[in-house]
């Protein structure tokens, strides 16, 4: 149940009679109709733009609309009443038997509240992570990684077809340093000292992949000279690598169901085949690009390459996918493997990159773009950075990647459900900040504590209320009579449960997870401003001692809030608690 999709057809089925009788012209698009919860709770229950919105295409003024509009949806038995506000929005009211029904509607489906059902959405590749395999996944790594997980949680809770990918970046000059660094404790196994020169990576997460050479190898590899070495070596430390990076993600519960490998393009005919699509489409083409900004010309050497005119599809400049010396740039193999994406029948791709590839995006939508023909949206987003605190102080920790701060350091400090509930506290664009003392303190300021004691409290009182004799079964609660659910805090909570559908909808045509986050803790806001007011007024109190009936349809509102907490945090990726600890 939907209870704001329900009404908003009620309105869209309102203004086709209108276009029907020639109240409104035949033909106007309501695409930009909405039905949602007013700025002010006291104007009503929802609010409609849909006369504002009709206006200008219309020719008429808001206010002539709206008021034609509210003297049709008030002959819906749903609608006590529709009144015109401002310059033409429209304030309803809603019978309070909907409401019911949406407390009814969340026992009754359970954790599918909301949910919708599979099928009915479009094919969607989330990639994400995507970190070079040249060491552990540090703080950044971990938010782009709960951000991904969340947002694909999400896309298959809203009925898409979801697939989790990473993507190997093992073509480029960096997995070659790995293996010098791997080198490095190779010869370190032999006691030999390591030569950890400036550029290689100094972790000491690689000295068991020298021990492993050592026991693979002997003392073979030690006069040989790189060129020999070279390639054994990357491939064993790339294998160890991503073996951590996928120990990593079971960490934090990130499981991927495609690893591509970009190394596994080379070679292959596959850049050679997308560069041709282009090329057919008229898009590829020799020539000499501009000067870098900031670059003085005499600083600046034209060379002829092979360039993507990427400027056809919204892109700044043009982008060289081959050099003057003919191997191809970074640019190239992301083509190829976005093209093999378009192959695989995605309606939609996402990507999520670090805030240091931003500078990647346009060129990226403007090659998705190209290869699909505009058919395949590629949707890009940016994980900013993550500042680590104690006590407000920033915040070192001893560090196995030699640089960096990494995810299991984090995890095992504060928790995975904090951990990935405090990831998706902001927006992913804005920089988050982990302060290990605020996400581990129970108070209203802690996000995920206030949520997940409001999960705590509701069990609680289920727990008093069986005790006590109600039958607390899902199924009994959702035919108790609800009709003494008619205080304002009561019906400011059930509202608050109807949006939830609504809120599925929004953050997941957005891909924003963080939406859920939010949403979550206004839920838990309005449970415990109830239980609180219960202190003060005992007529609201969840439990009415001696009073069965009237329990029961408390203890109905208590359990749809359960519900749909424990299917947002599912969508985080948070496991609910029942009680406190």
């Amino acid at each position: 149940m939907n209870l704001f999709a329900d009404i908003r057809a009620l309105v869209t089925e309102a203004l086709a009679a209108m276009m029907g009788d020639g109240t409104l012209p035949a033909g106007l698009d309501l695409a930009n109709v909405a039905v949602e919860p007013p700025r002010d709770p006291a104007h009503g229950d929802m609010a409609t733009n849909a006369a504002m919105v009709l206006a200008k295409p219309a020719g008429m003024k808001p206010r002539d609309i709206a008021q034609a509009l509210a003297s049709r949806l008030t002959a819906d038995p749903r609608i006590i009443s529709a009144e015109v506000a401002g310059p033409g929005f429209l304030n309803l009211r809603v019978a309070a038997e909907n409401w019911q029904d949406v407390i009814r509607a969340a026992l009754r489906q359970g954790p599918d509240y909301g949910r919708v059902p599979p099928g009915r959405g479009d094919r969607i590749n989330v990639e994400f992570v995507s970190a070079n395999p040249t060491g552990p996944m540090h703080v950044g790594h971990m938010r782009g990684a709960v951000f991904g997980d969340a947002l694909a949680n999400l896309l298959e809770f809203a009925g898409h077809s979801v697939t989790r990918e990473y993507y190997i970046n093992d073509g480029g000059a960096q997995v070659d340093v790995l293996a010098r660094s791997a080198f490095e404790r190779y010869r370190e196994a032999h006691g030999l000292d390591p030569q950890i020169a400036e550029g290689l990576y100094p972790g000491d997460y690689l000295i068991p992949v020298g021990e492993a050479l050592k026991q693979q190898f002997g003392d073979s590899l030690l006069n040989q000279p790189e060129s020999e070495w070279l390639v054994t070596v990357r491939d064993i430390a790339t294998q160890a690598m991503m073996q951590m990076i996928r120990d990593d993600l079971a960490l934090l519960g990130v499981s991927m169901d495609v690893y591509s490998s970009e190394r596994a393009i080379y070679g292959t005919g596959r850049i050679e085949a997308a560069i041709a699509r282009l090329d057919q489409a008229g898009l590829i083409y020799e020539g000499v690009l501009e000067p870098p900004k900031g670059k003085l010309p005499e600083e600046w050497e034209a060379r002829e390459q092979t360039l993507f005119r990427s400027t056809a599809h919204g892109d700044d400049v043009d982008r060289p996918v081959r050099k003057s010396d003919g191997s191809w740039t970074y640019f190239a193999p992301d083509i190829a493997y976005h093209w093999d994406k378009i192959n695989r029948g995605f309606d939609q791709l996402i990507d999520i990159f670090g805030a240091d590839h931003g500078g990647y995006v346009k060129r990226m939508q403007a090659a998705v773009a190209a290869l699909s023909d505009g058919r395949v949206p590629l949707d890009v987003k940016l994980i900013q950075l993550v500042r680590l605190f104690q006590n407000g102080q920033p915040f070192k920790m001893s560090k196995r990647s030699g640089t960096f701060v990494t995810l299991r350091d984090v995890v095992e400090q504060a928790g995975v459900d904090v951990t990935r509930f405090h990831m998706l506290t902001r927006k992913n664009d804005a920089p988050l900040d982990f302060d290990f003392a605020k996400v581990l303190e129970q108070s209203r300021d802690n996000p995920v504590w206030y949520v997940q004691y409001a999960s705590a409290r509701a069990h609680s009182v289920t727990r008093r209320a069986a005790e006590m004799g109600v039958d607390v079964g899902d199924s009994a609660l959702a035919a108790a009579d609800l009709a003494g659910l008619d205080h304002p805090a009561e019906i400011a909570l059930t509202r608050k449960i109807a949006e939830w559908p609504r809120t599925v909808e929004i953050a997941a045509r957005a891909h924003e997870p963080h939406r859920v986050a939010f949403y979550l803790y206004d839920l838990a806001s309005d449970l415990h401003a109830l239980w609180n007011r219960g202190n003060d007024e005992p007529s609201l109190r969840f439990v009415q001692d001696g009073d069965v009936a009237t329990t029961a349809s408390k203890i109905a509102l208590v359990r749809a809030v359960a519900v749909v907490i424990s299917a947002g945090l599912g969508i985080l990726g948070v496991t609910p608690v029942q009680e406190m600890r």
